[in-house]
């Protein structure tokens, strides 16, 4: 058993956000193309207790370089954010597809960061989302993956805006980015409807479990990643132009598309796939008169294209704790 820490995927994934993106494209392309195998999540409640769970995302992904299989079991406890911890942690199995047998075990909080991320800015690249300027509504982890992903893709993007509802959390949130890129235009909105209505670029993260937002001050033909799932109401999807990664798997778990699902009646609200788009490499040109909403429910296969990438990049380094009698053989 390879065993990979925080530190060791850390200093395989920092400054290698093309490759990511690349892995990330790449996996929604084989999914695409039935070259993966993803079993619905498992959420694991604890009764009496509606916010925390623990998820495991098993999967299979036929990447180029060789098949690859696995879990990730991934733990959300918001309030851990009060008590000065990150609300998401993580880990990963890698499992031969030979004999079967777990072979790495890696820190997963970090990889599943960055392919949420990796895979909001794929969206935006691929919807064509314009302007120097993004909004970031929840100030955690996840935007300001997202934002450096975006940074990584658009060069002229010189402006955020961002909210949370804990005041505390967006200035200590601003003054990272501000010390990450300090050339960047940061600015710190105290009301939702001022952060929807400052870029046509917006990203949804927060940590909500009910449809809560008003979109109406959004800009017109806004680009909306909605990576929490939960945020908008059924009634915004309806009347907006839908993207996902899989409906089949984002359609689950009281998401506001699977609310807008059970009262529409069908799933007609979908327009596209973002791996069909990437399939299709005709530049996507989005309805400039409602808004378009990006909603990935999170697919396993992209957690193994990056924790493969990271397996191969360790073992070319010499990175991680070996356990040669993990098995007992």
């Amino acid at each position: 058993m390879l065993i990979l820490s925080h530190g060791d995927v850390r200093r395989i994934l920092d400054g290698a956000e093309q490759e990511v993106l690349a892995a990330v494209r790449t996996a929604y392309v084989l999914h695409t193309q039935g070259r993966s195998a993803i079993p619905h999540s498992v959420f694991l409640r604890f009764p009496g207790d509606d916010r925390n769970r623990i998820i495991a995302l098993p999967a299979y992904l036929d990447t180029p370089e060789a098949p690859v299989a696995g879990v990730k079991w991934v733990s959300s406890f918001p309030g851990n954010v009060q008590a000065g911890m990150d609300r998401a942690s993580a880990a990963i199995i890698l499992n031969s597809m030979r004999t079967g047998h777990p072979e790495v075990f890696l820190e997963g909080a970090t990889i599943s960061a960055r392919r949420t991320a990796a895979s909001a800015a794929v969206a935006a690249v691929t919807l064509g989302a314009t302007g120097s300027g993004v909004s970031l509504i929840g100030c955690g982890v996840i935007n300001f993956e997202v934002l450096s992903f975006l940074r990584a893709l658009y060069a002229g993007l010189d402006s955020v805006t961002v909210f949370d509802l804990d005041q505390a959390r967006s200035t200590a949130f601003a003054d990272r980015c501000t010390t990450r890129w300090p050339e960047m235009k940061v600015d710190v909105v105290t009301r939702v409807e001022d952060a929807l209505a400052a870029h046509p670029l917006v990203s949804l993260a927060t940590s909500a479990t009910v449809p809560h937002l008003d979109v109406a001050r959004c800009q017109p033909g806004a680009l909306i990643l909605h990576l929490s799932l939960r945020d908008l109401t059924p009634e915004t999807i309806l009347a907006s132009t839908n993207v996902v990664d899989d409906a089949d798997h984002v359609c689950r778990a009281a998401t506001s598309l699977h609310l807008a699902e059970q009262q529409a009646g069908n799933r007609d609200f979908i327009a596209h796939s973002l791996g069909e788009l990437l399939l299709d490499g005709d530049r996507y040109r989005r309805n400039p008169d409602t808004l378009t909403v990006f909603s990935p429910f999170g697919l396993g296969a992209l957690d193994l294209a990056l924790a493969d990438l990271v397996h191969r990049r360790a073992r070319e380094s010499g990175l991680g704790t070996h356990v040669p009698d993990f098995l007992g053989t």
